[in-house]
């Protein structure tokens, strides 16, 4: 099969390759293999899937086809910040698995100027800051506008009070 670059320069594959160096060198080894061939299992990550922190990750809503990926994370707990019922599959692989959930029912504004509860994040974020409850996933929908409010407010709470979960 003949693969076809578009976009991407051989300067862009070096600058990828060392991304994932650094990655690995801060998350450890294998942090990466989401994906093989071959006939082996594939662990397919969930849309917009990130690492956070040390132990904190986001994506958007994950469904069965990204289960065998959330398995290699060991997650100790999920925030759900959808208001709708958490689907029965997943609340079925979260029980098997011991991971505990955590759901604060936000809903979901593209419109700009909507705010988000600040009472529901102060609470998200409190479960997110005790490490009792990492490694953790935060996910919404899409992982994009309430994932990243909540993210972001970890992120600020990080720079304000000088803090790493390392």
């Amino acid at each position: 099969m003949k693969m076809e670059r578009i976009g991407k320069t051989e300067e862009d594959d070096k600058e990828d390759e060392e991304e994932e160096e650094k990655e690995e060198e801060e998350y450890g080894p294998g942090c990466l293999d989401f994906a093989t061939d071959g006939g082996e299992e594939l662990f397919v990550p969930p849309l917009n899937f990130a690492v956070v922190d040390h132990g904190v990750y986001r994506s958007g809503f994950p469904d069965i086809a990204n289960f065998s990926f959330l398995e290699t994370l060991k997650l100790s707990s999920i925030i759900c910040l959808c208001p709708e019922p958490y689907p029965e599959a997943n609340a079925e692989f979260l029980r098997s698995h011991g991971i505990r959930l955590f759901q604060f029912g936000i809903e979901g504004y593209k419109e700009p100027f909507v705010n988000i509860p600040e009472d529901t994040i102060r609470e998200a974020l409190k479960v997110v800051l005790d490490v009792r409850n990492h490694p953790l996933l935060i996910h919404c929908k899409r992982g994009k506008h309430r994932t990243g409010c909540l993210v972001g407010c970890l992120k600020t709470a990080e720079m304000v009070f000088n803090f790493s979960f390392r």
